[in-house]
């Protein structure tokens, strides 16, 4: 990790890589998504070698916004690792302290729980059920972290069955067919899901703002 770190800083040095040198927080926000989704495909290929390339290449990321925080003065790769242990260790008292979560689902519960407490007072304090999800994640993703969050704050009720079987099989049938009409008229399937997404979490939050019952649709 050592001769990791002191690589990165030998590149971004005034006689290093001319690239690497360039480089700012915001042109290479993109290159972490990108080496997330090669290791997807590393992973689901079930390839060991090509898998440790992937991560080598995803710490990469991690130790170059390192390197560019620490020439500001900001943070260094020891800060974020030593807020990542305390984290853990924090967000684990099943396993470091007395607590007692026998299950995944007590888990995610008391994580939940948790990380709320943590930011409860600060400029990251949630004042919604529906905070915290990335702006950025794929339509799909977030609108069904969405319906989660809603799900679980009590915002909505169980959704209607999709028509005909109710079934695997059925449903990613109707998705790739819904993804194919969008493409047959120039519609962006991606860009509808998102704004949807977006209508029904201002109507949520407004629900949540008043105390309304839960709805089916809204």
């Amino acid at each position: 990790m050592d001769r990791l770190l002191a690589l990165m800083a030998r590149l971004r040095a005034p006689d290093g890589c001319p690239w690497d040198r360039r480089q700012t927080h915001r042109t290479l926000r993109f290159h972490a998504v990108e080496e997330v989704y090669e290791l997807l495909d590393a992973i689901e290929a079930g390839d060991d070698a090509e898998m440790a390339e992937e991560l080598g290449d995803l710490l990469l990321q991690v130790v170059f916004h390192c390197q560019l925080a620490a020439e500001r003065g900001a943070f260094t790769f020891e800060t974020v690792t030593r807020r990542l242990v305390a984290k853990l260790i924090h967000r684990h008292p099943h396993v470091f302290g007395n607590a007692r979560a026998r299950t995944a689902a007590a888990v995610w519960e008391q994580w939940d729980r948790l990380k709320h407490a943590e930011k409860k007072g600060t400029a990251r304090e949630r004042h919604s059920a529906l905070d915290g999800l990335p702006r950025h994640l794929p339509a799909l993703m977030r609108a069904q972290k969405l319906w989660k969050k809603a799900r679980r704050a009590g915002l909505v009720m169980p959704p209607a069955p999709p028509p005909g079987p109710a079934g695997r099989a059925n449903v990613a049938r109707q998705l790739f067919e819904l993804a194919a009409w969008c493409q047959e008229r120039g519609w962006s399937a991606e860009a509808l899901l998102r704004a949807e997404a977006r209508r029904r979490e201002r109507a949520w939050r407004r629900a949540e703002s008043r105390g309304a019952p839960r709805s089916r649709a809204s």
